[in-house]
């Protein structure tokens, strides 16, 4: 009897251990769990921290090598080029291209796009398949510094991510503390070529950010956004810098000279002075954390000196 009476006594304390451990699992899952609101509002859970992700802006690509997370990339749109190493990750078709299953073959467990790239249908389609989209959508540069926070939280990267933003907003205060501009100086980003379209960076861009920074107004101020413009509108608002991001692959004119060609601009002050700067390395046209080599390249060709480092 009292043989049986111990047994019971210890089928009773194992039973208990037994129940305090799967709570303890339970607790521990739950405090592992990662929960973050994406750029379109949405809440978005993970048990924990992501080790296979898809991520199909360049930017985005850009912010998980940043942040230490790079090895954790299964997939990546086409048009990710950036770090170098960045082109060994498998590509995958991204935008109105977007190939639902060649991403599922890859098995994410997010998948990281932007608003412009891909359609609500094609989100839901891979959300049903059991992967979780995120949207990264940044337009200024408080919104690069919400997509850094966001994607360090979803990979486990939080300190990585705030110490990059940290950077990022020491390195614009120093430029902006050194430019001794006033404003009185305006300059046009050309971000689509004359053979396309004219487009532009209006305000509530990281690009007229750029210009406010180093003291230079963005003569396109008053357009919202990314919006297409006139050439007579270029001519008539006579800037004195002009960016481009135009690439140039090595025949035929250069951007530069592309523009400095064009009939009737040959009396804008841009033009006149050889003020115009081509940006080919996307460091001013992505939001992500080379925005400020981009920035220092501005400042150092308008003030013709090195941004302080």
């Amino acid at each position: 009897m009292k043989n049986q009476k111990l047994m019971t006594a210890l089928a009773a304390v194992v039973l208990a251990c037994a129940v305090t451990a799967c709570r303890g699992t339970s607790q521990t899952q739950q405090d592992a769990a990662i929960t973050v609101t994406d750029m379109l509002g949405r809440e978005i859970t993970l048990e924990e921290p992501a080790d296979r992700v898809v991520a199909l802006t360049p930017s985005d690509c850009e912010i998980l090598y940043a942040i230490g997370a790079g090895d954790t990339l299964v997939g990546r749109g086409q048009y990710c080029d950036y770090p170098a190493e960045v082109s060994e990750v498998p590509a995958v078709q991204s935008g109105s291209e977007t190939n639902i299953e060649e991403i599922l073959a890859l098995d994410p467990q997010i998948l990281i796009m932007s608003t412009m790239s891909q359609t609500e249908e094609q989100a839901a389609q891979l959300e049903e398949a059991g992967i979780q989209v995120v949207i990264s959508d940044a337009q200024d540069i408080d919104g690069v510094y919400t997509a850094i926070e966001m994607i360090g939280k979803l990979m486990g990267k939080d300190q990585e991510a705030a110490a990059v933003v940290n950077d990022m907003k020491t390195t614009f205060a120093r430029i902006e503390a050194d430019a001794s501009g006033d404003g009185s100086e305006t300059i046009y980003f050309e971000v689509s070529p004359l053979e396309y379209g004219l487009w532009t960076a209006g305000s509530h861009t990281f690009m007229d950010e750029a210009a406010q920074m180093i003291g230079l107004t963005n003569c396109f101020a008053d357009v919202e956004g990314w919006g297409e413009i006139s050439e007579e509108q270029v001519l008539e608002r006579d800037p004195d810098y002009i960016m481009t991001i135009t690439m140039y692959y090595g025949e035929g004119p250069t951007p530069e000279e592309e523009i400095a060609g064009r009939p009737g601009w040959e009396n804008v002050t841009a033009v006149k002075n050889g003020a115009i700067l081509n940006l080919t390395d996307d460091e001013l046209s992505r939001p992500a954390p080379r925005l400020t080599e981009g920035v220092k390249k501005l400042y150092d060709f308008v003030y013709g000196e090195n941004a302080e480092e």
